[in-house]
C-alpha cells in the first residue's frame, strides 16, 4: 500500500505513482493529465465512494467528462497534487468572462459567424464586463447563499452600487444621468433596452434560483414604480439615490394574507385624511423583507370597488 503524502500542485508525479495509490487509505487518480487525491473526497462525493473505488489509481479522464462538467474540476481545485510526468493539460480552464465553447451555448449575436442589427460594439462591451463581474463577485456569493439561506452581503450590494449595476437594473432613464461611465465604458445615455437585456440574462447566470429573487429583485419593482407615479420629485430623488447607492433596500408590498398575490381581491385600504395631505393605511401585507426600509404598498383607495380599478400605489418609508 501506498502511503499518502501531500503533494503540491506543481510536483511532477509518474503514472506508475498514481497506480500504487488505489486504496481507501489513499486514493488518487488522473482527469486530464493532472492527479487528483480523492482520499479525504470519498466519502463526500455525491455519487457515493464506489464510484471513486472503481477508478482508484487510473485514468479517469473520459470517465470524468461523461458525468461531469469542467467546472466541477475547478471547484474541487484543492484536490489536485500535481500533473503527470511529460504531460500537460489539454482543457482550456474557462475564465471570468470568457464565453462557452459549446455550441448554441451563448446568445447567436455573441457567435462570430453571426451578426445582428440590434447590438454594437457598446453592448459586446456591456456583455463582457457584466459576466467577468458576475463569474468573480456574483457566482460564488450566490451558491454559498442557496446552500446557507442567508441574504445577500452588503459587501456584495456596495460592489453594484458602486458600478452602477443596481442602477442599470431598472432599466433606461434618467435615474442614470450624472453617474459616470457605467460597466465597460457604456455611456448613460446610450444605455437602452438592449443594454437592459444583457444585464438580466448575465445576473442569471448565478445558476441560484433563490439567490437572485433575494439580489435586489424587490428594488428593480418597486423603485420603478417611485420613478414613475410619485409626485414629489425631491422626495422621489432622495429615495431614489437611498436605494441605488445600496445604502436602503426597497421591497413591494402587494401580497397579503387572504387575497395572495391578486391584485383584485386585496383588501388594505388607503383613505385620505381631512385635510387631504395623507394617507392612511389599514390592512396586513406579508412576505416584506425586514432590511426593506421603503416599500410601495398598493391599496384600495375606494372600499366599495373591489374590481381594482380604484386601486393606488401608496409609498411608505419605513
Amino acid at each position: 500500500m501506498a502511503q499518502k503524502t501531500s503533494q503540491s500542485p506543481t510536483k511532477s508525479l509518474t503514472r506508475a505513482e498514481v497506480a500504487r495509490n488505489n486504496t481507501d487509505d489513499s486514493l488518487w487518480c488522473i482527469i486530464d493529465h493532472k492527479v487528483y487525491d480523492l482520499t479525504d473526497f470519498l466519502d463526500a462525493h455525491p455519487g457515493g465512494n464506489v464510484v471513486l473505488q472503481q477508478i482508484a489509481g487510473t485514468d479517469a479522464t473520459t470517465a470524468f467528462y461523461n458525468l461531469h462538467r469542467h467546472e466541477v474540476l475547478q471547484k474541487y481545485a484543492n484536490l489536485c497534487i500535481g500533473t503527470v510526468e511529460g504531460e500537460k493539460p489539454e482543457v482550456v480552464d474557462p475564465q471570468p468572462g470568457d464565453l462557452s465553447k459549446v455550441p448554441y451555448a451563448e446568445p447567436l449575436w455573441l457567435t462570430p459567424a453571426f451578426s445582428s442589427p440590434y447590438y454594437n460594439e457598446s453592448h459586446r462591451k456591456l456583455q463582457r464586463a457584466v459576466r467577468e463581474f458576475v463569474d468573480r463577485d456574483v457566482y460564488p456569493e450566490a451558491q454559498e447563499k442557496e446552500l446557507d439561506g442567508t441574504y445577500i452581503s452588503q459587501a456584495l450590494v456596495d460592489k453594484m452600487a458602486a458600478n452602477n449595476l443596481l442602477a442599470m437594473r431598472l432599466g433606461p432613464g434618467k435615474h442614470l444621468t450624472g453617474r459616470g461611465n457605467l460597466l465597460g465604458g457604456v455611456l448613460p445615455d446610450e444605455f437602452d433596452y438592449f443594454h437592459d437585456l444583457i444585464v438580466a440574462q448575465e445576473l442569471s447566470r448565478a445558476a441560484a434560483r433563490g439567490f437572485q429573487d433575494g439580489n435586489m429583485a424587490g428594488l428593480m419593482i418597486s423603485l420603478t414604480a417611485v420613478r414613475q407615479w410619485a409626485n414629489d420629485s425631491a422626495l422621489r430623488d432622495k429615495v431614489t439615490e437611498e436605494c441605488l447607492s445600496g445604502k436602503k433596500f426597497m421591497c413591494l408590498a402587494i401580497t397579503e394574507a387572504f387575497a395572495g398575490s391578486d391584485v383584485a381581491g386585496i383588501r388594505t385600504t388607503a383613505t385620505k385624511t381631512e385635510d387631504g395631505k395623507y394617507y392612511i393605511i389599514n390592512g396586513t401585507k406579508v412576505g416584506e423583507n425586514e432590511r426593506c426600509r421603503h416599500s410601495v404598498d398598493l391599496s384600495q383607495t375606494n372600499k366599495e370597488n373591489r374590481n381594482g380599478s380604484q386601486t393606488a400605489c401608496s409609498r411608505t418609508t419605513l
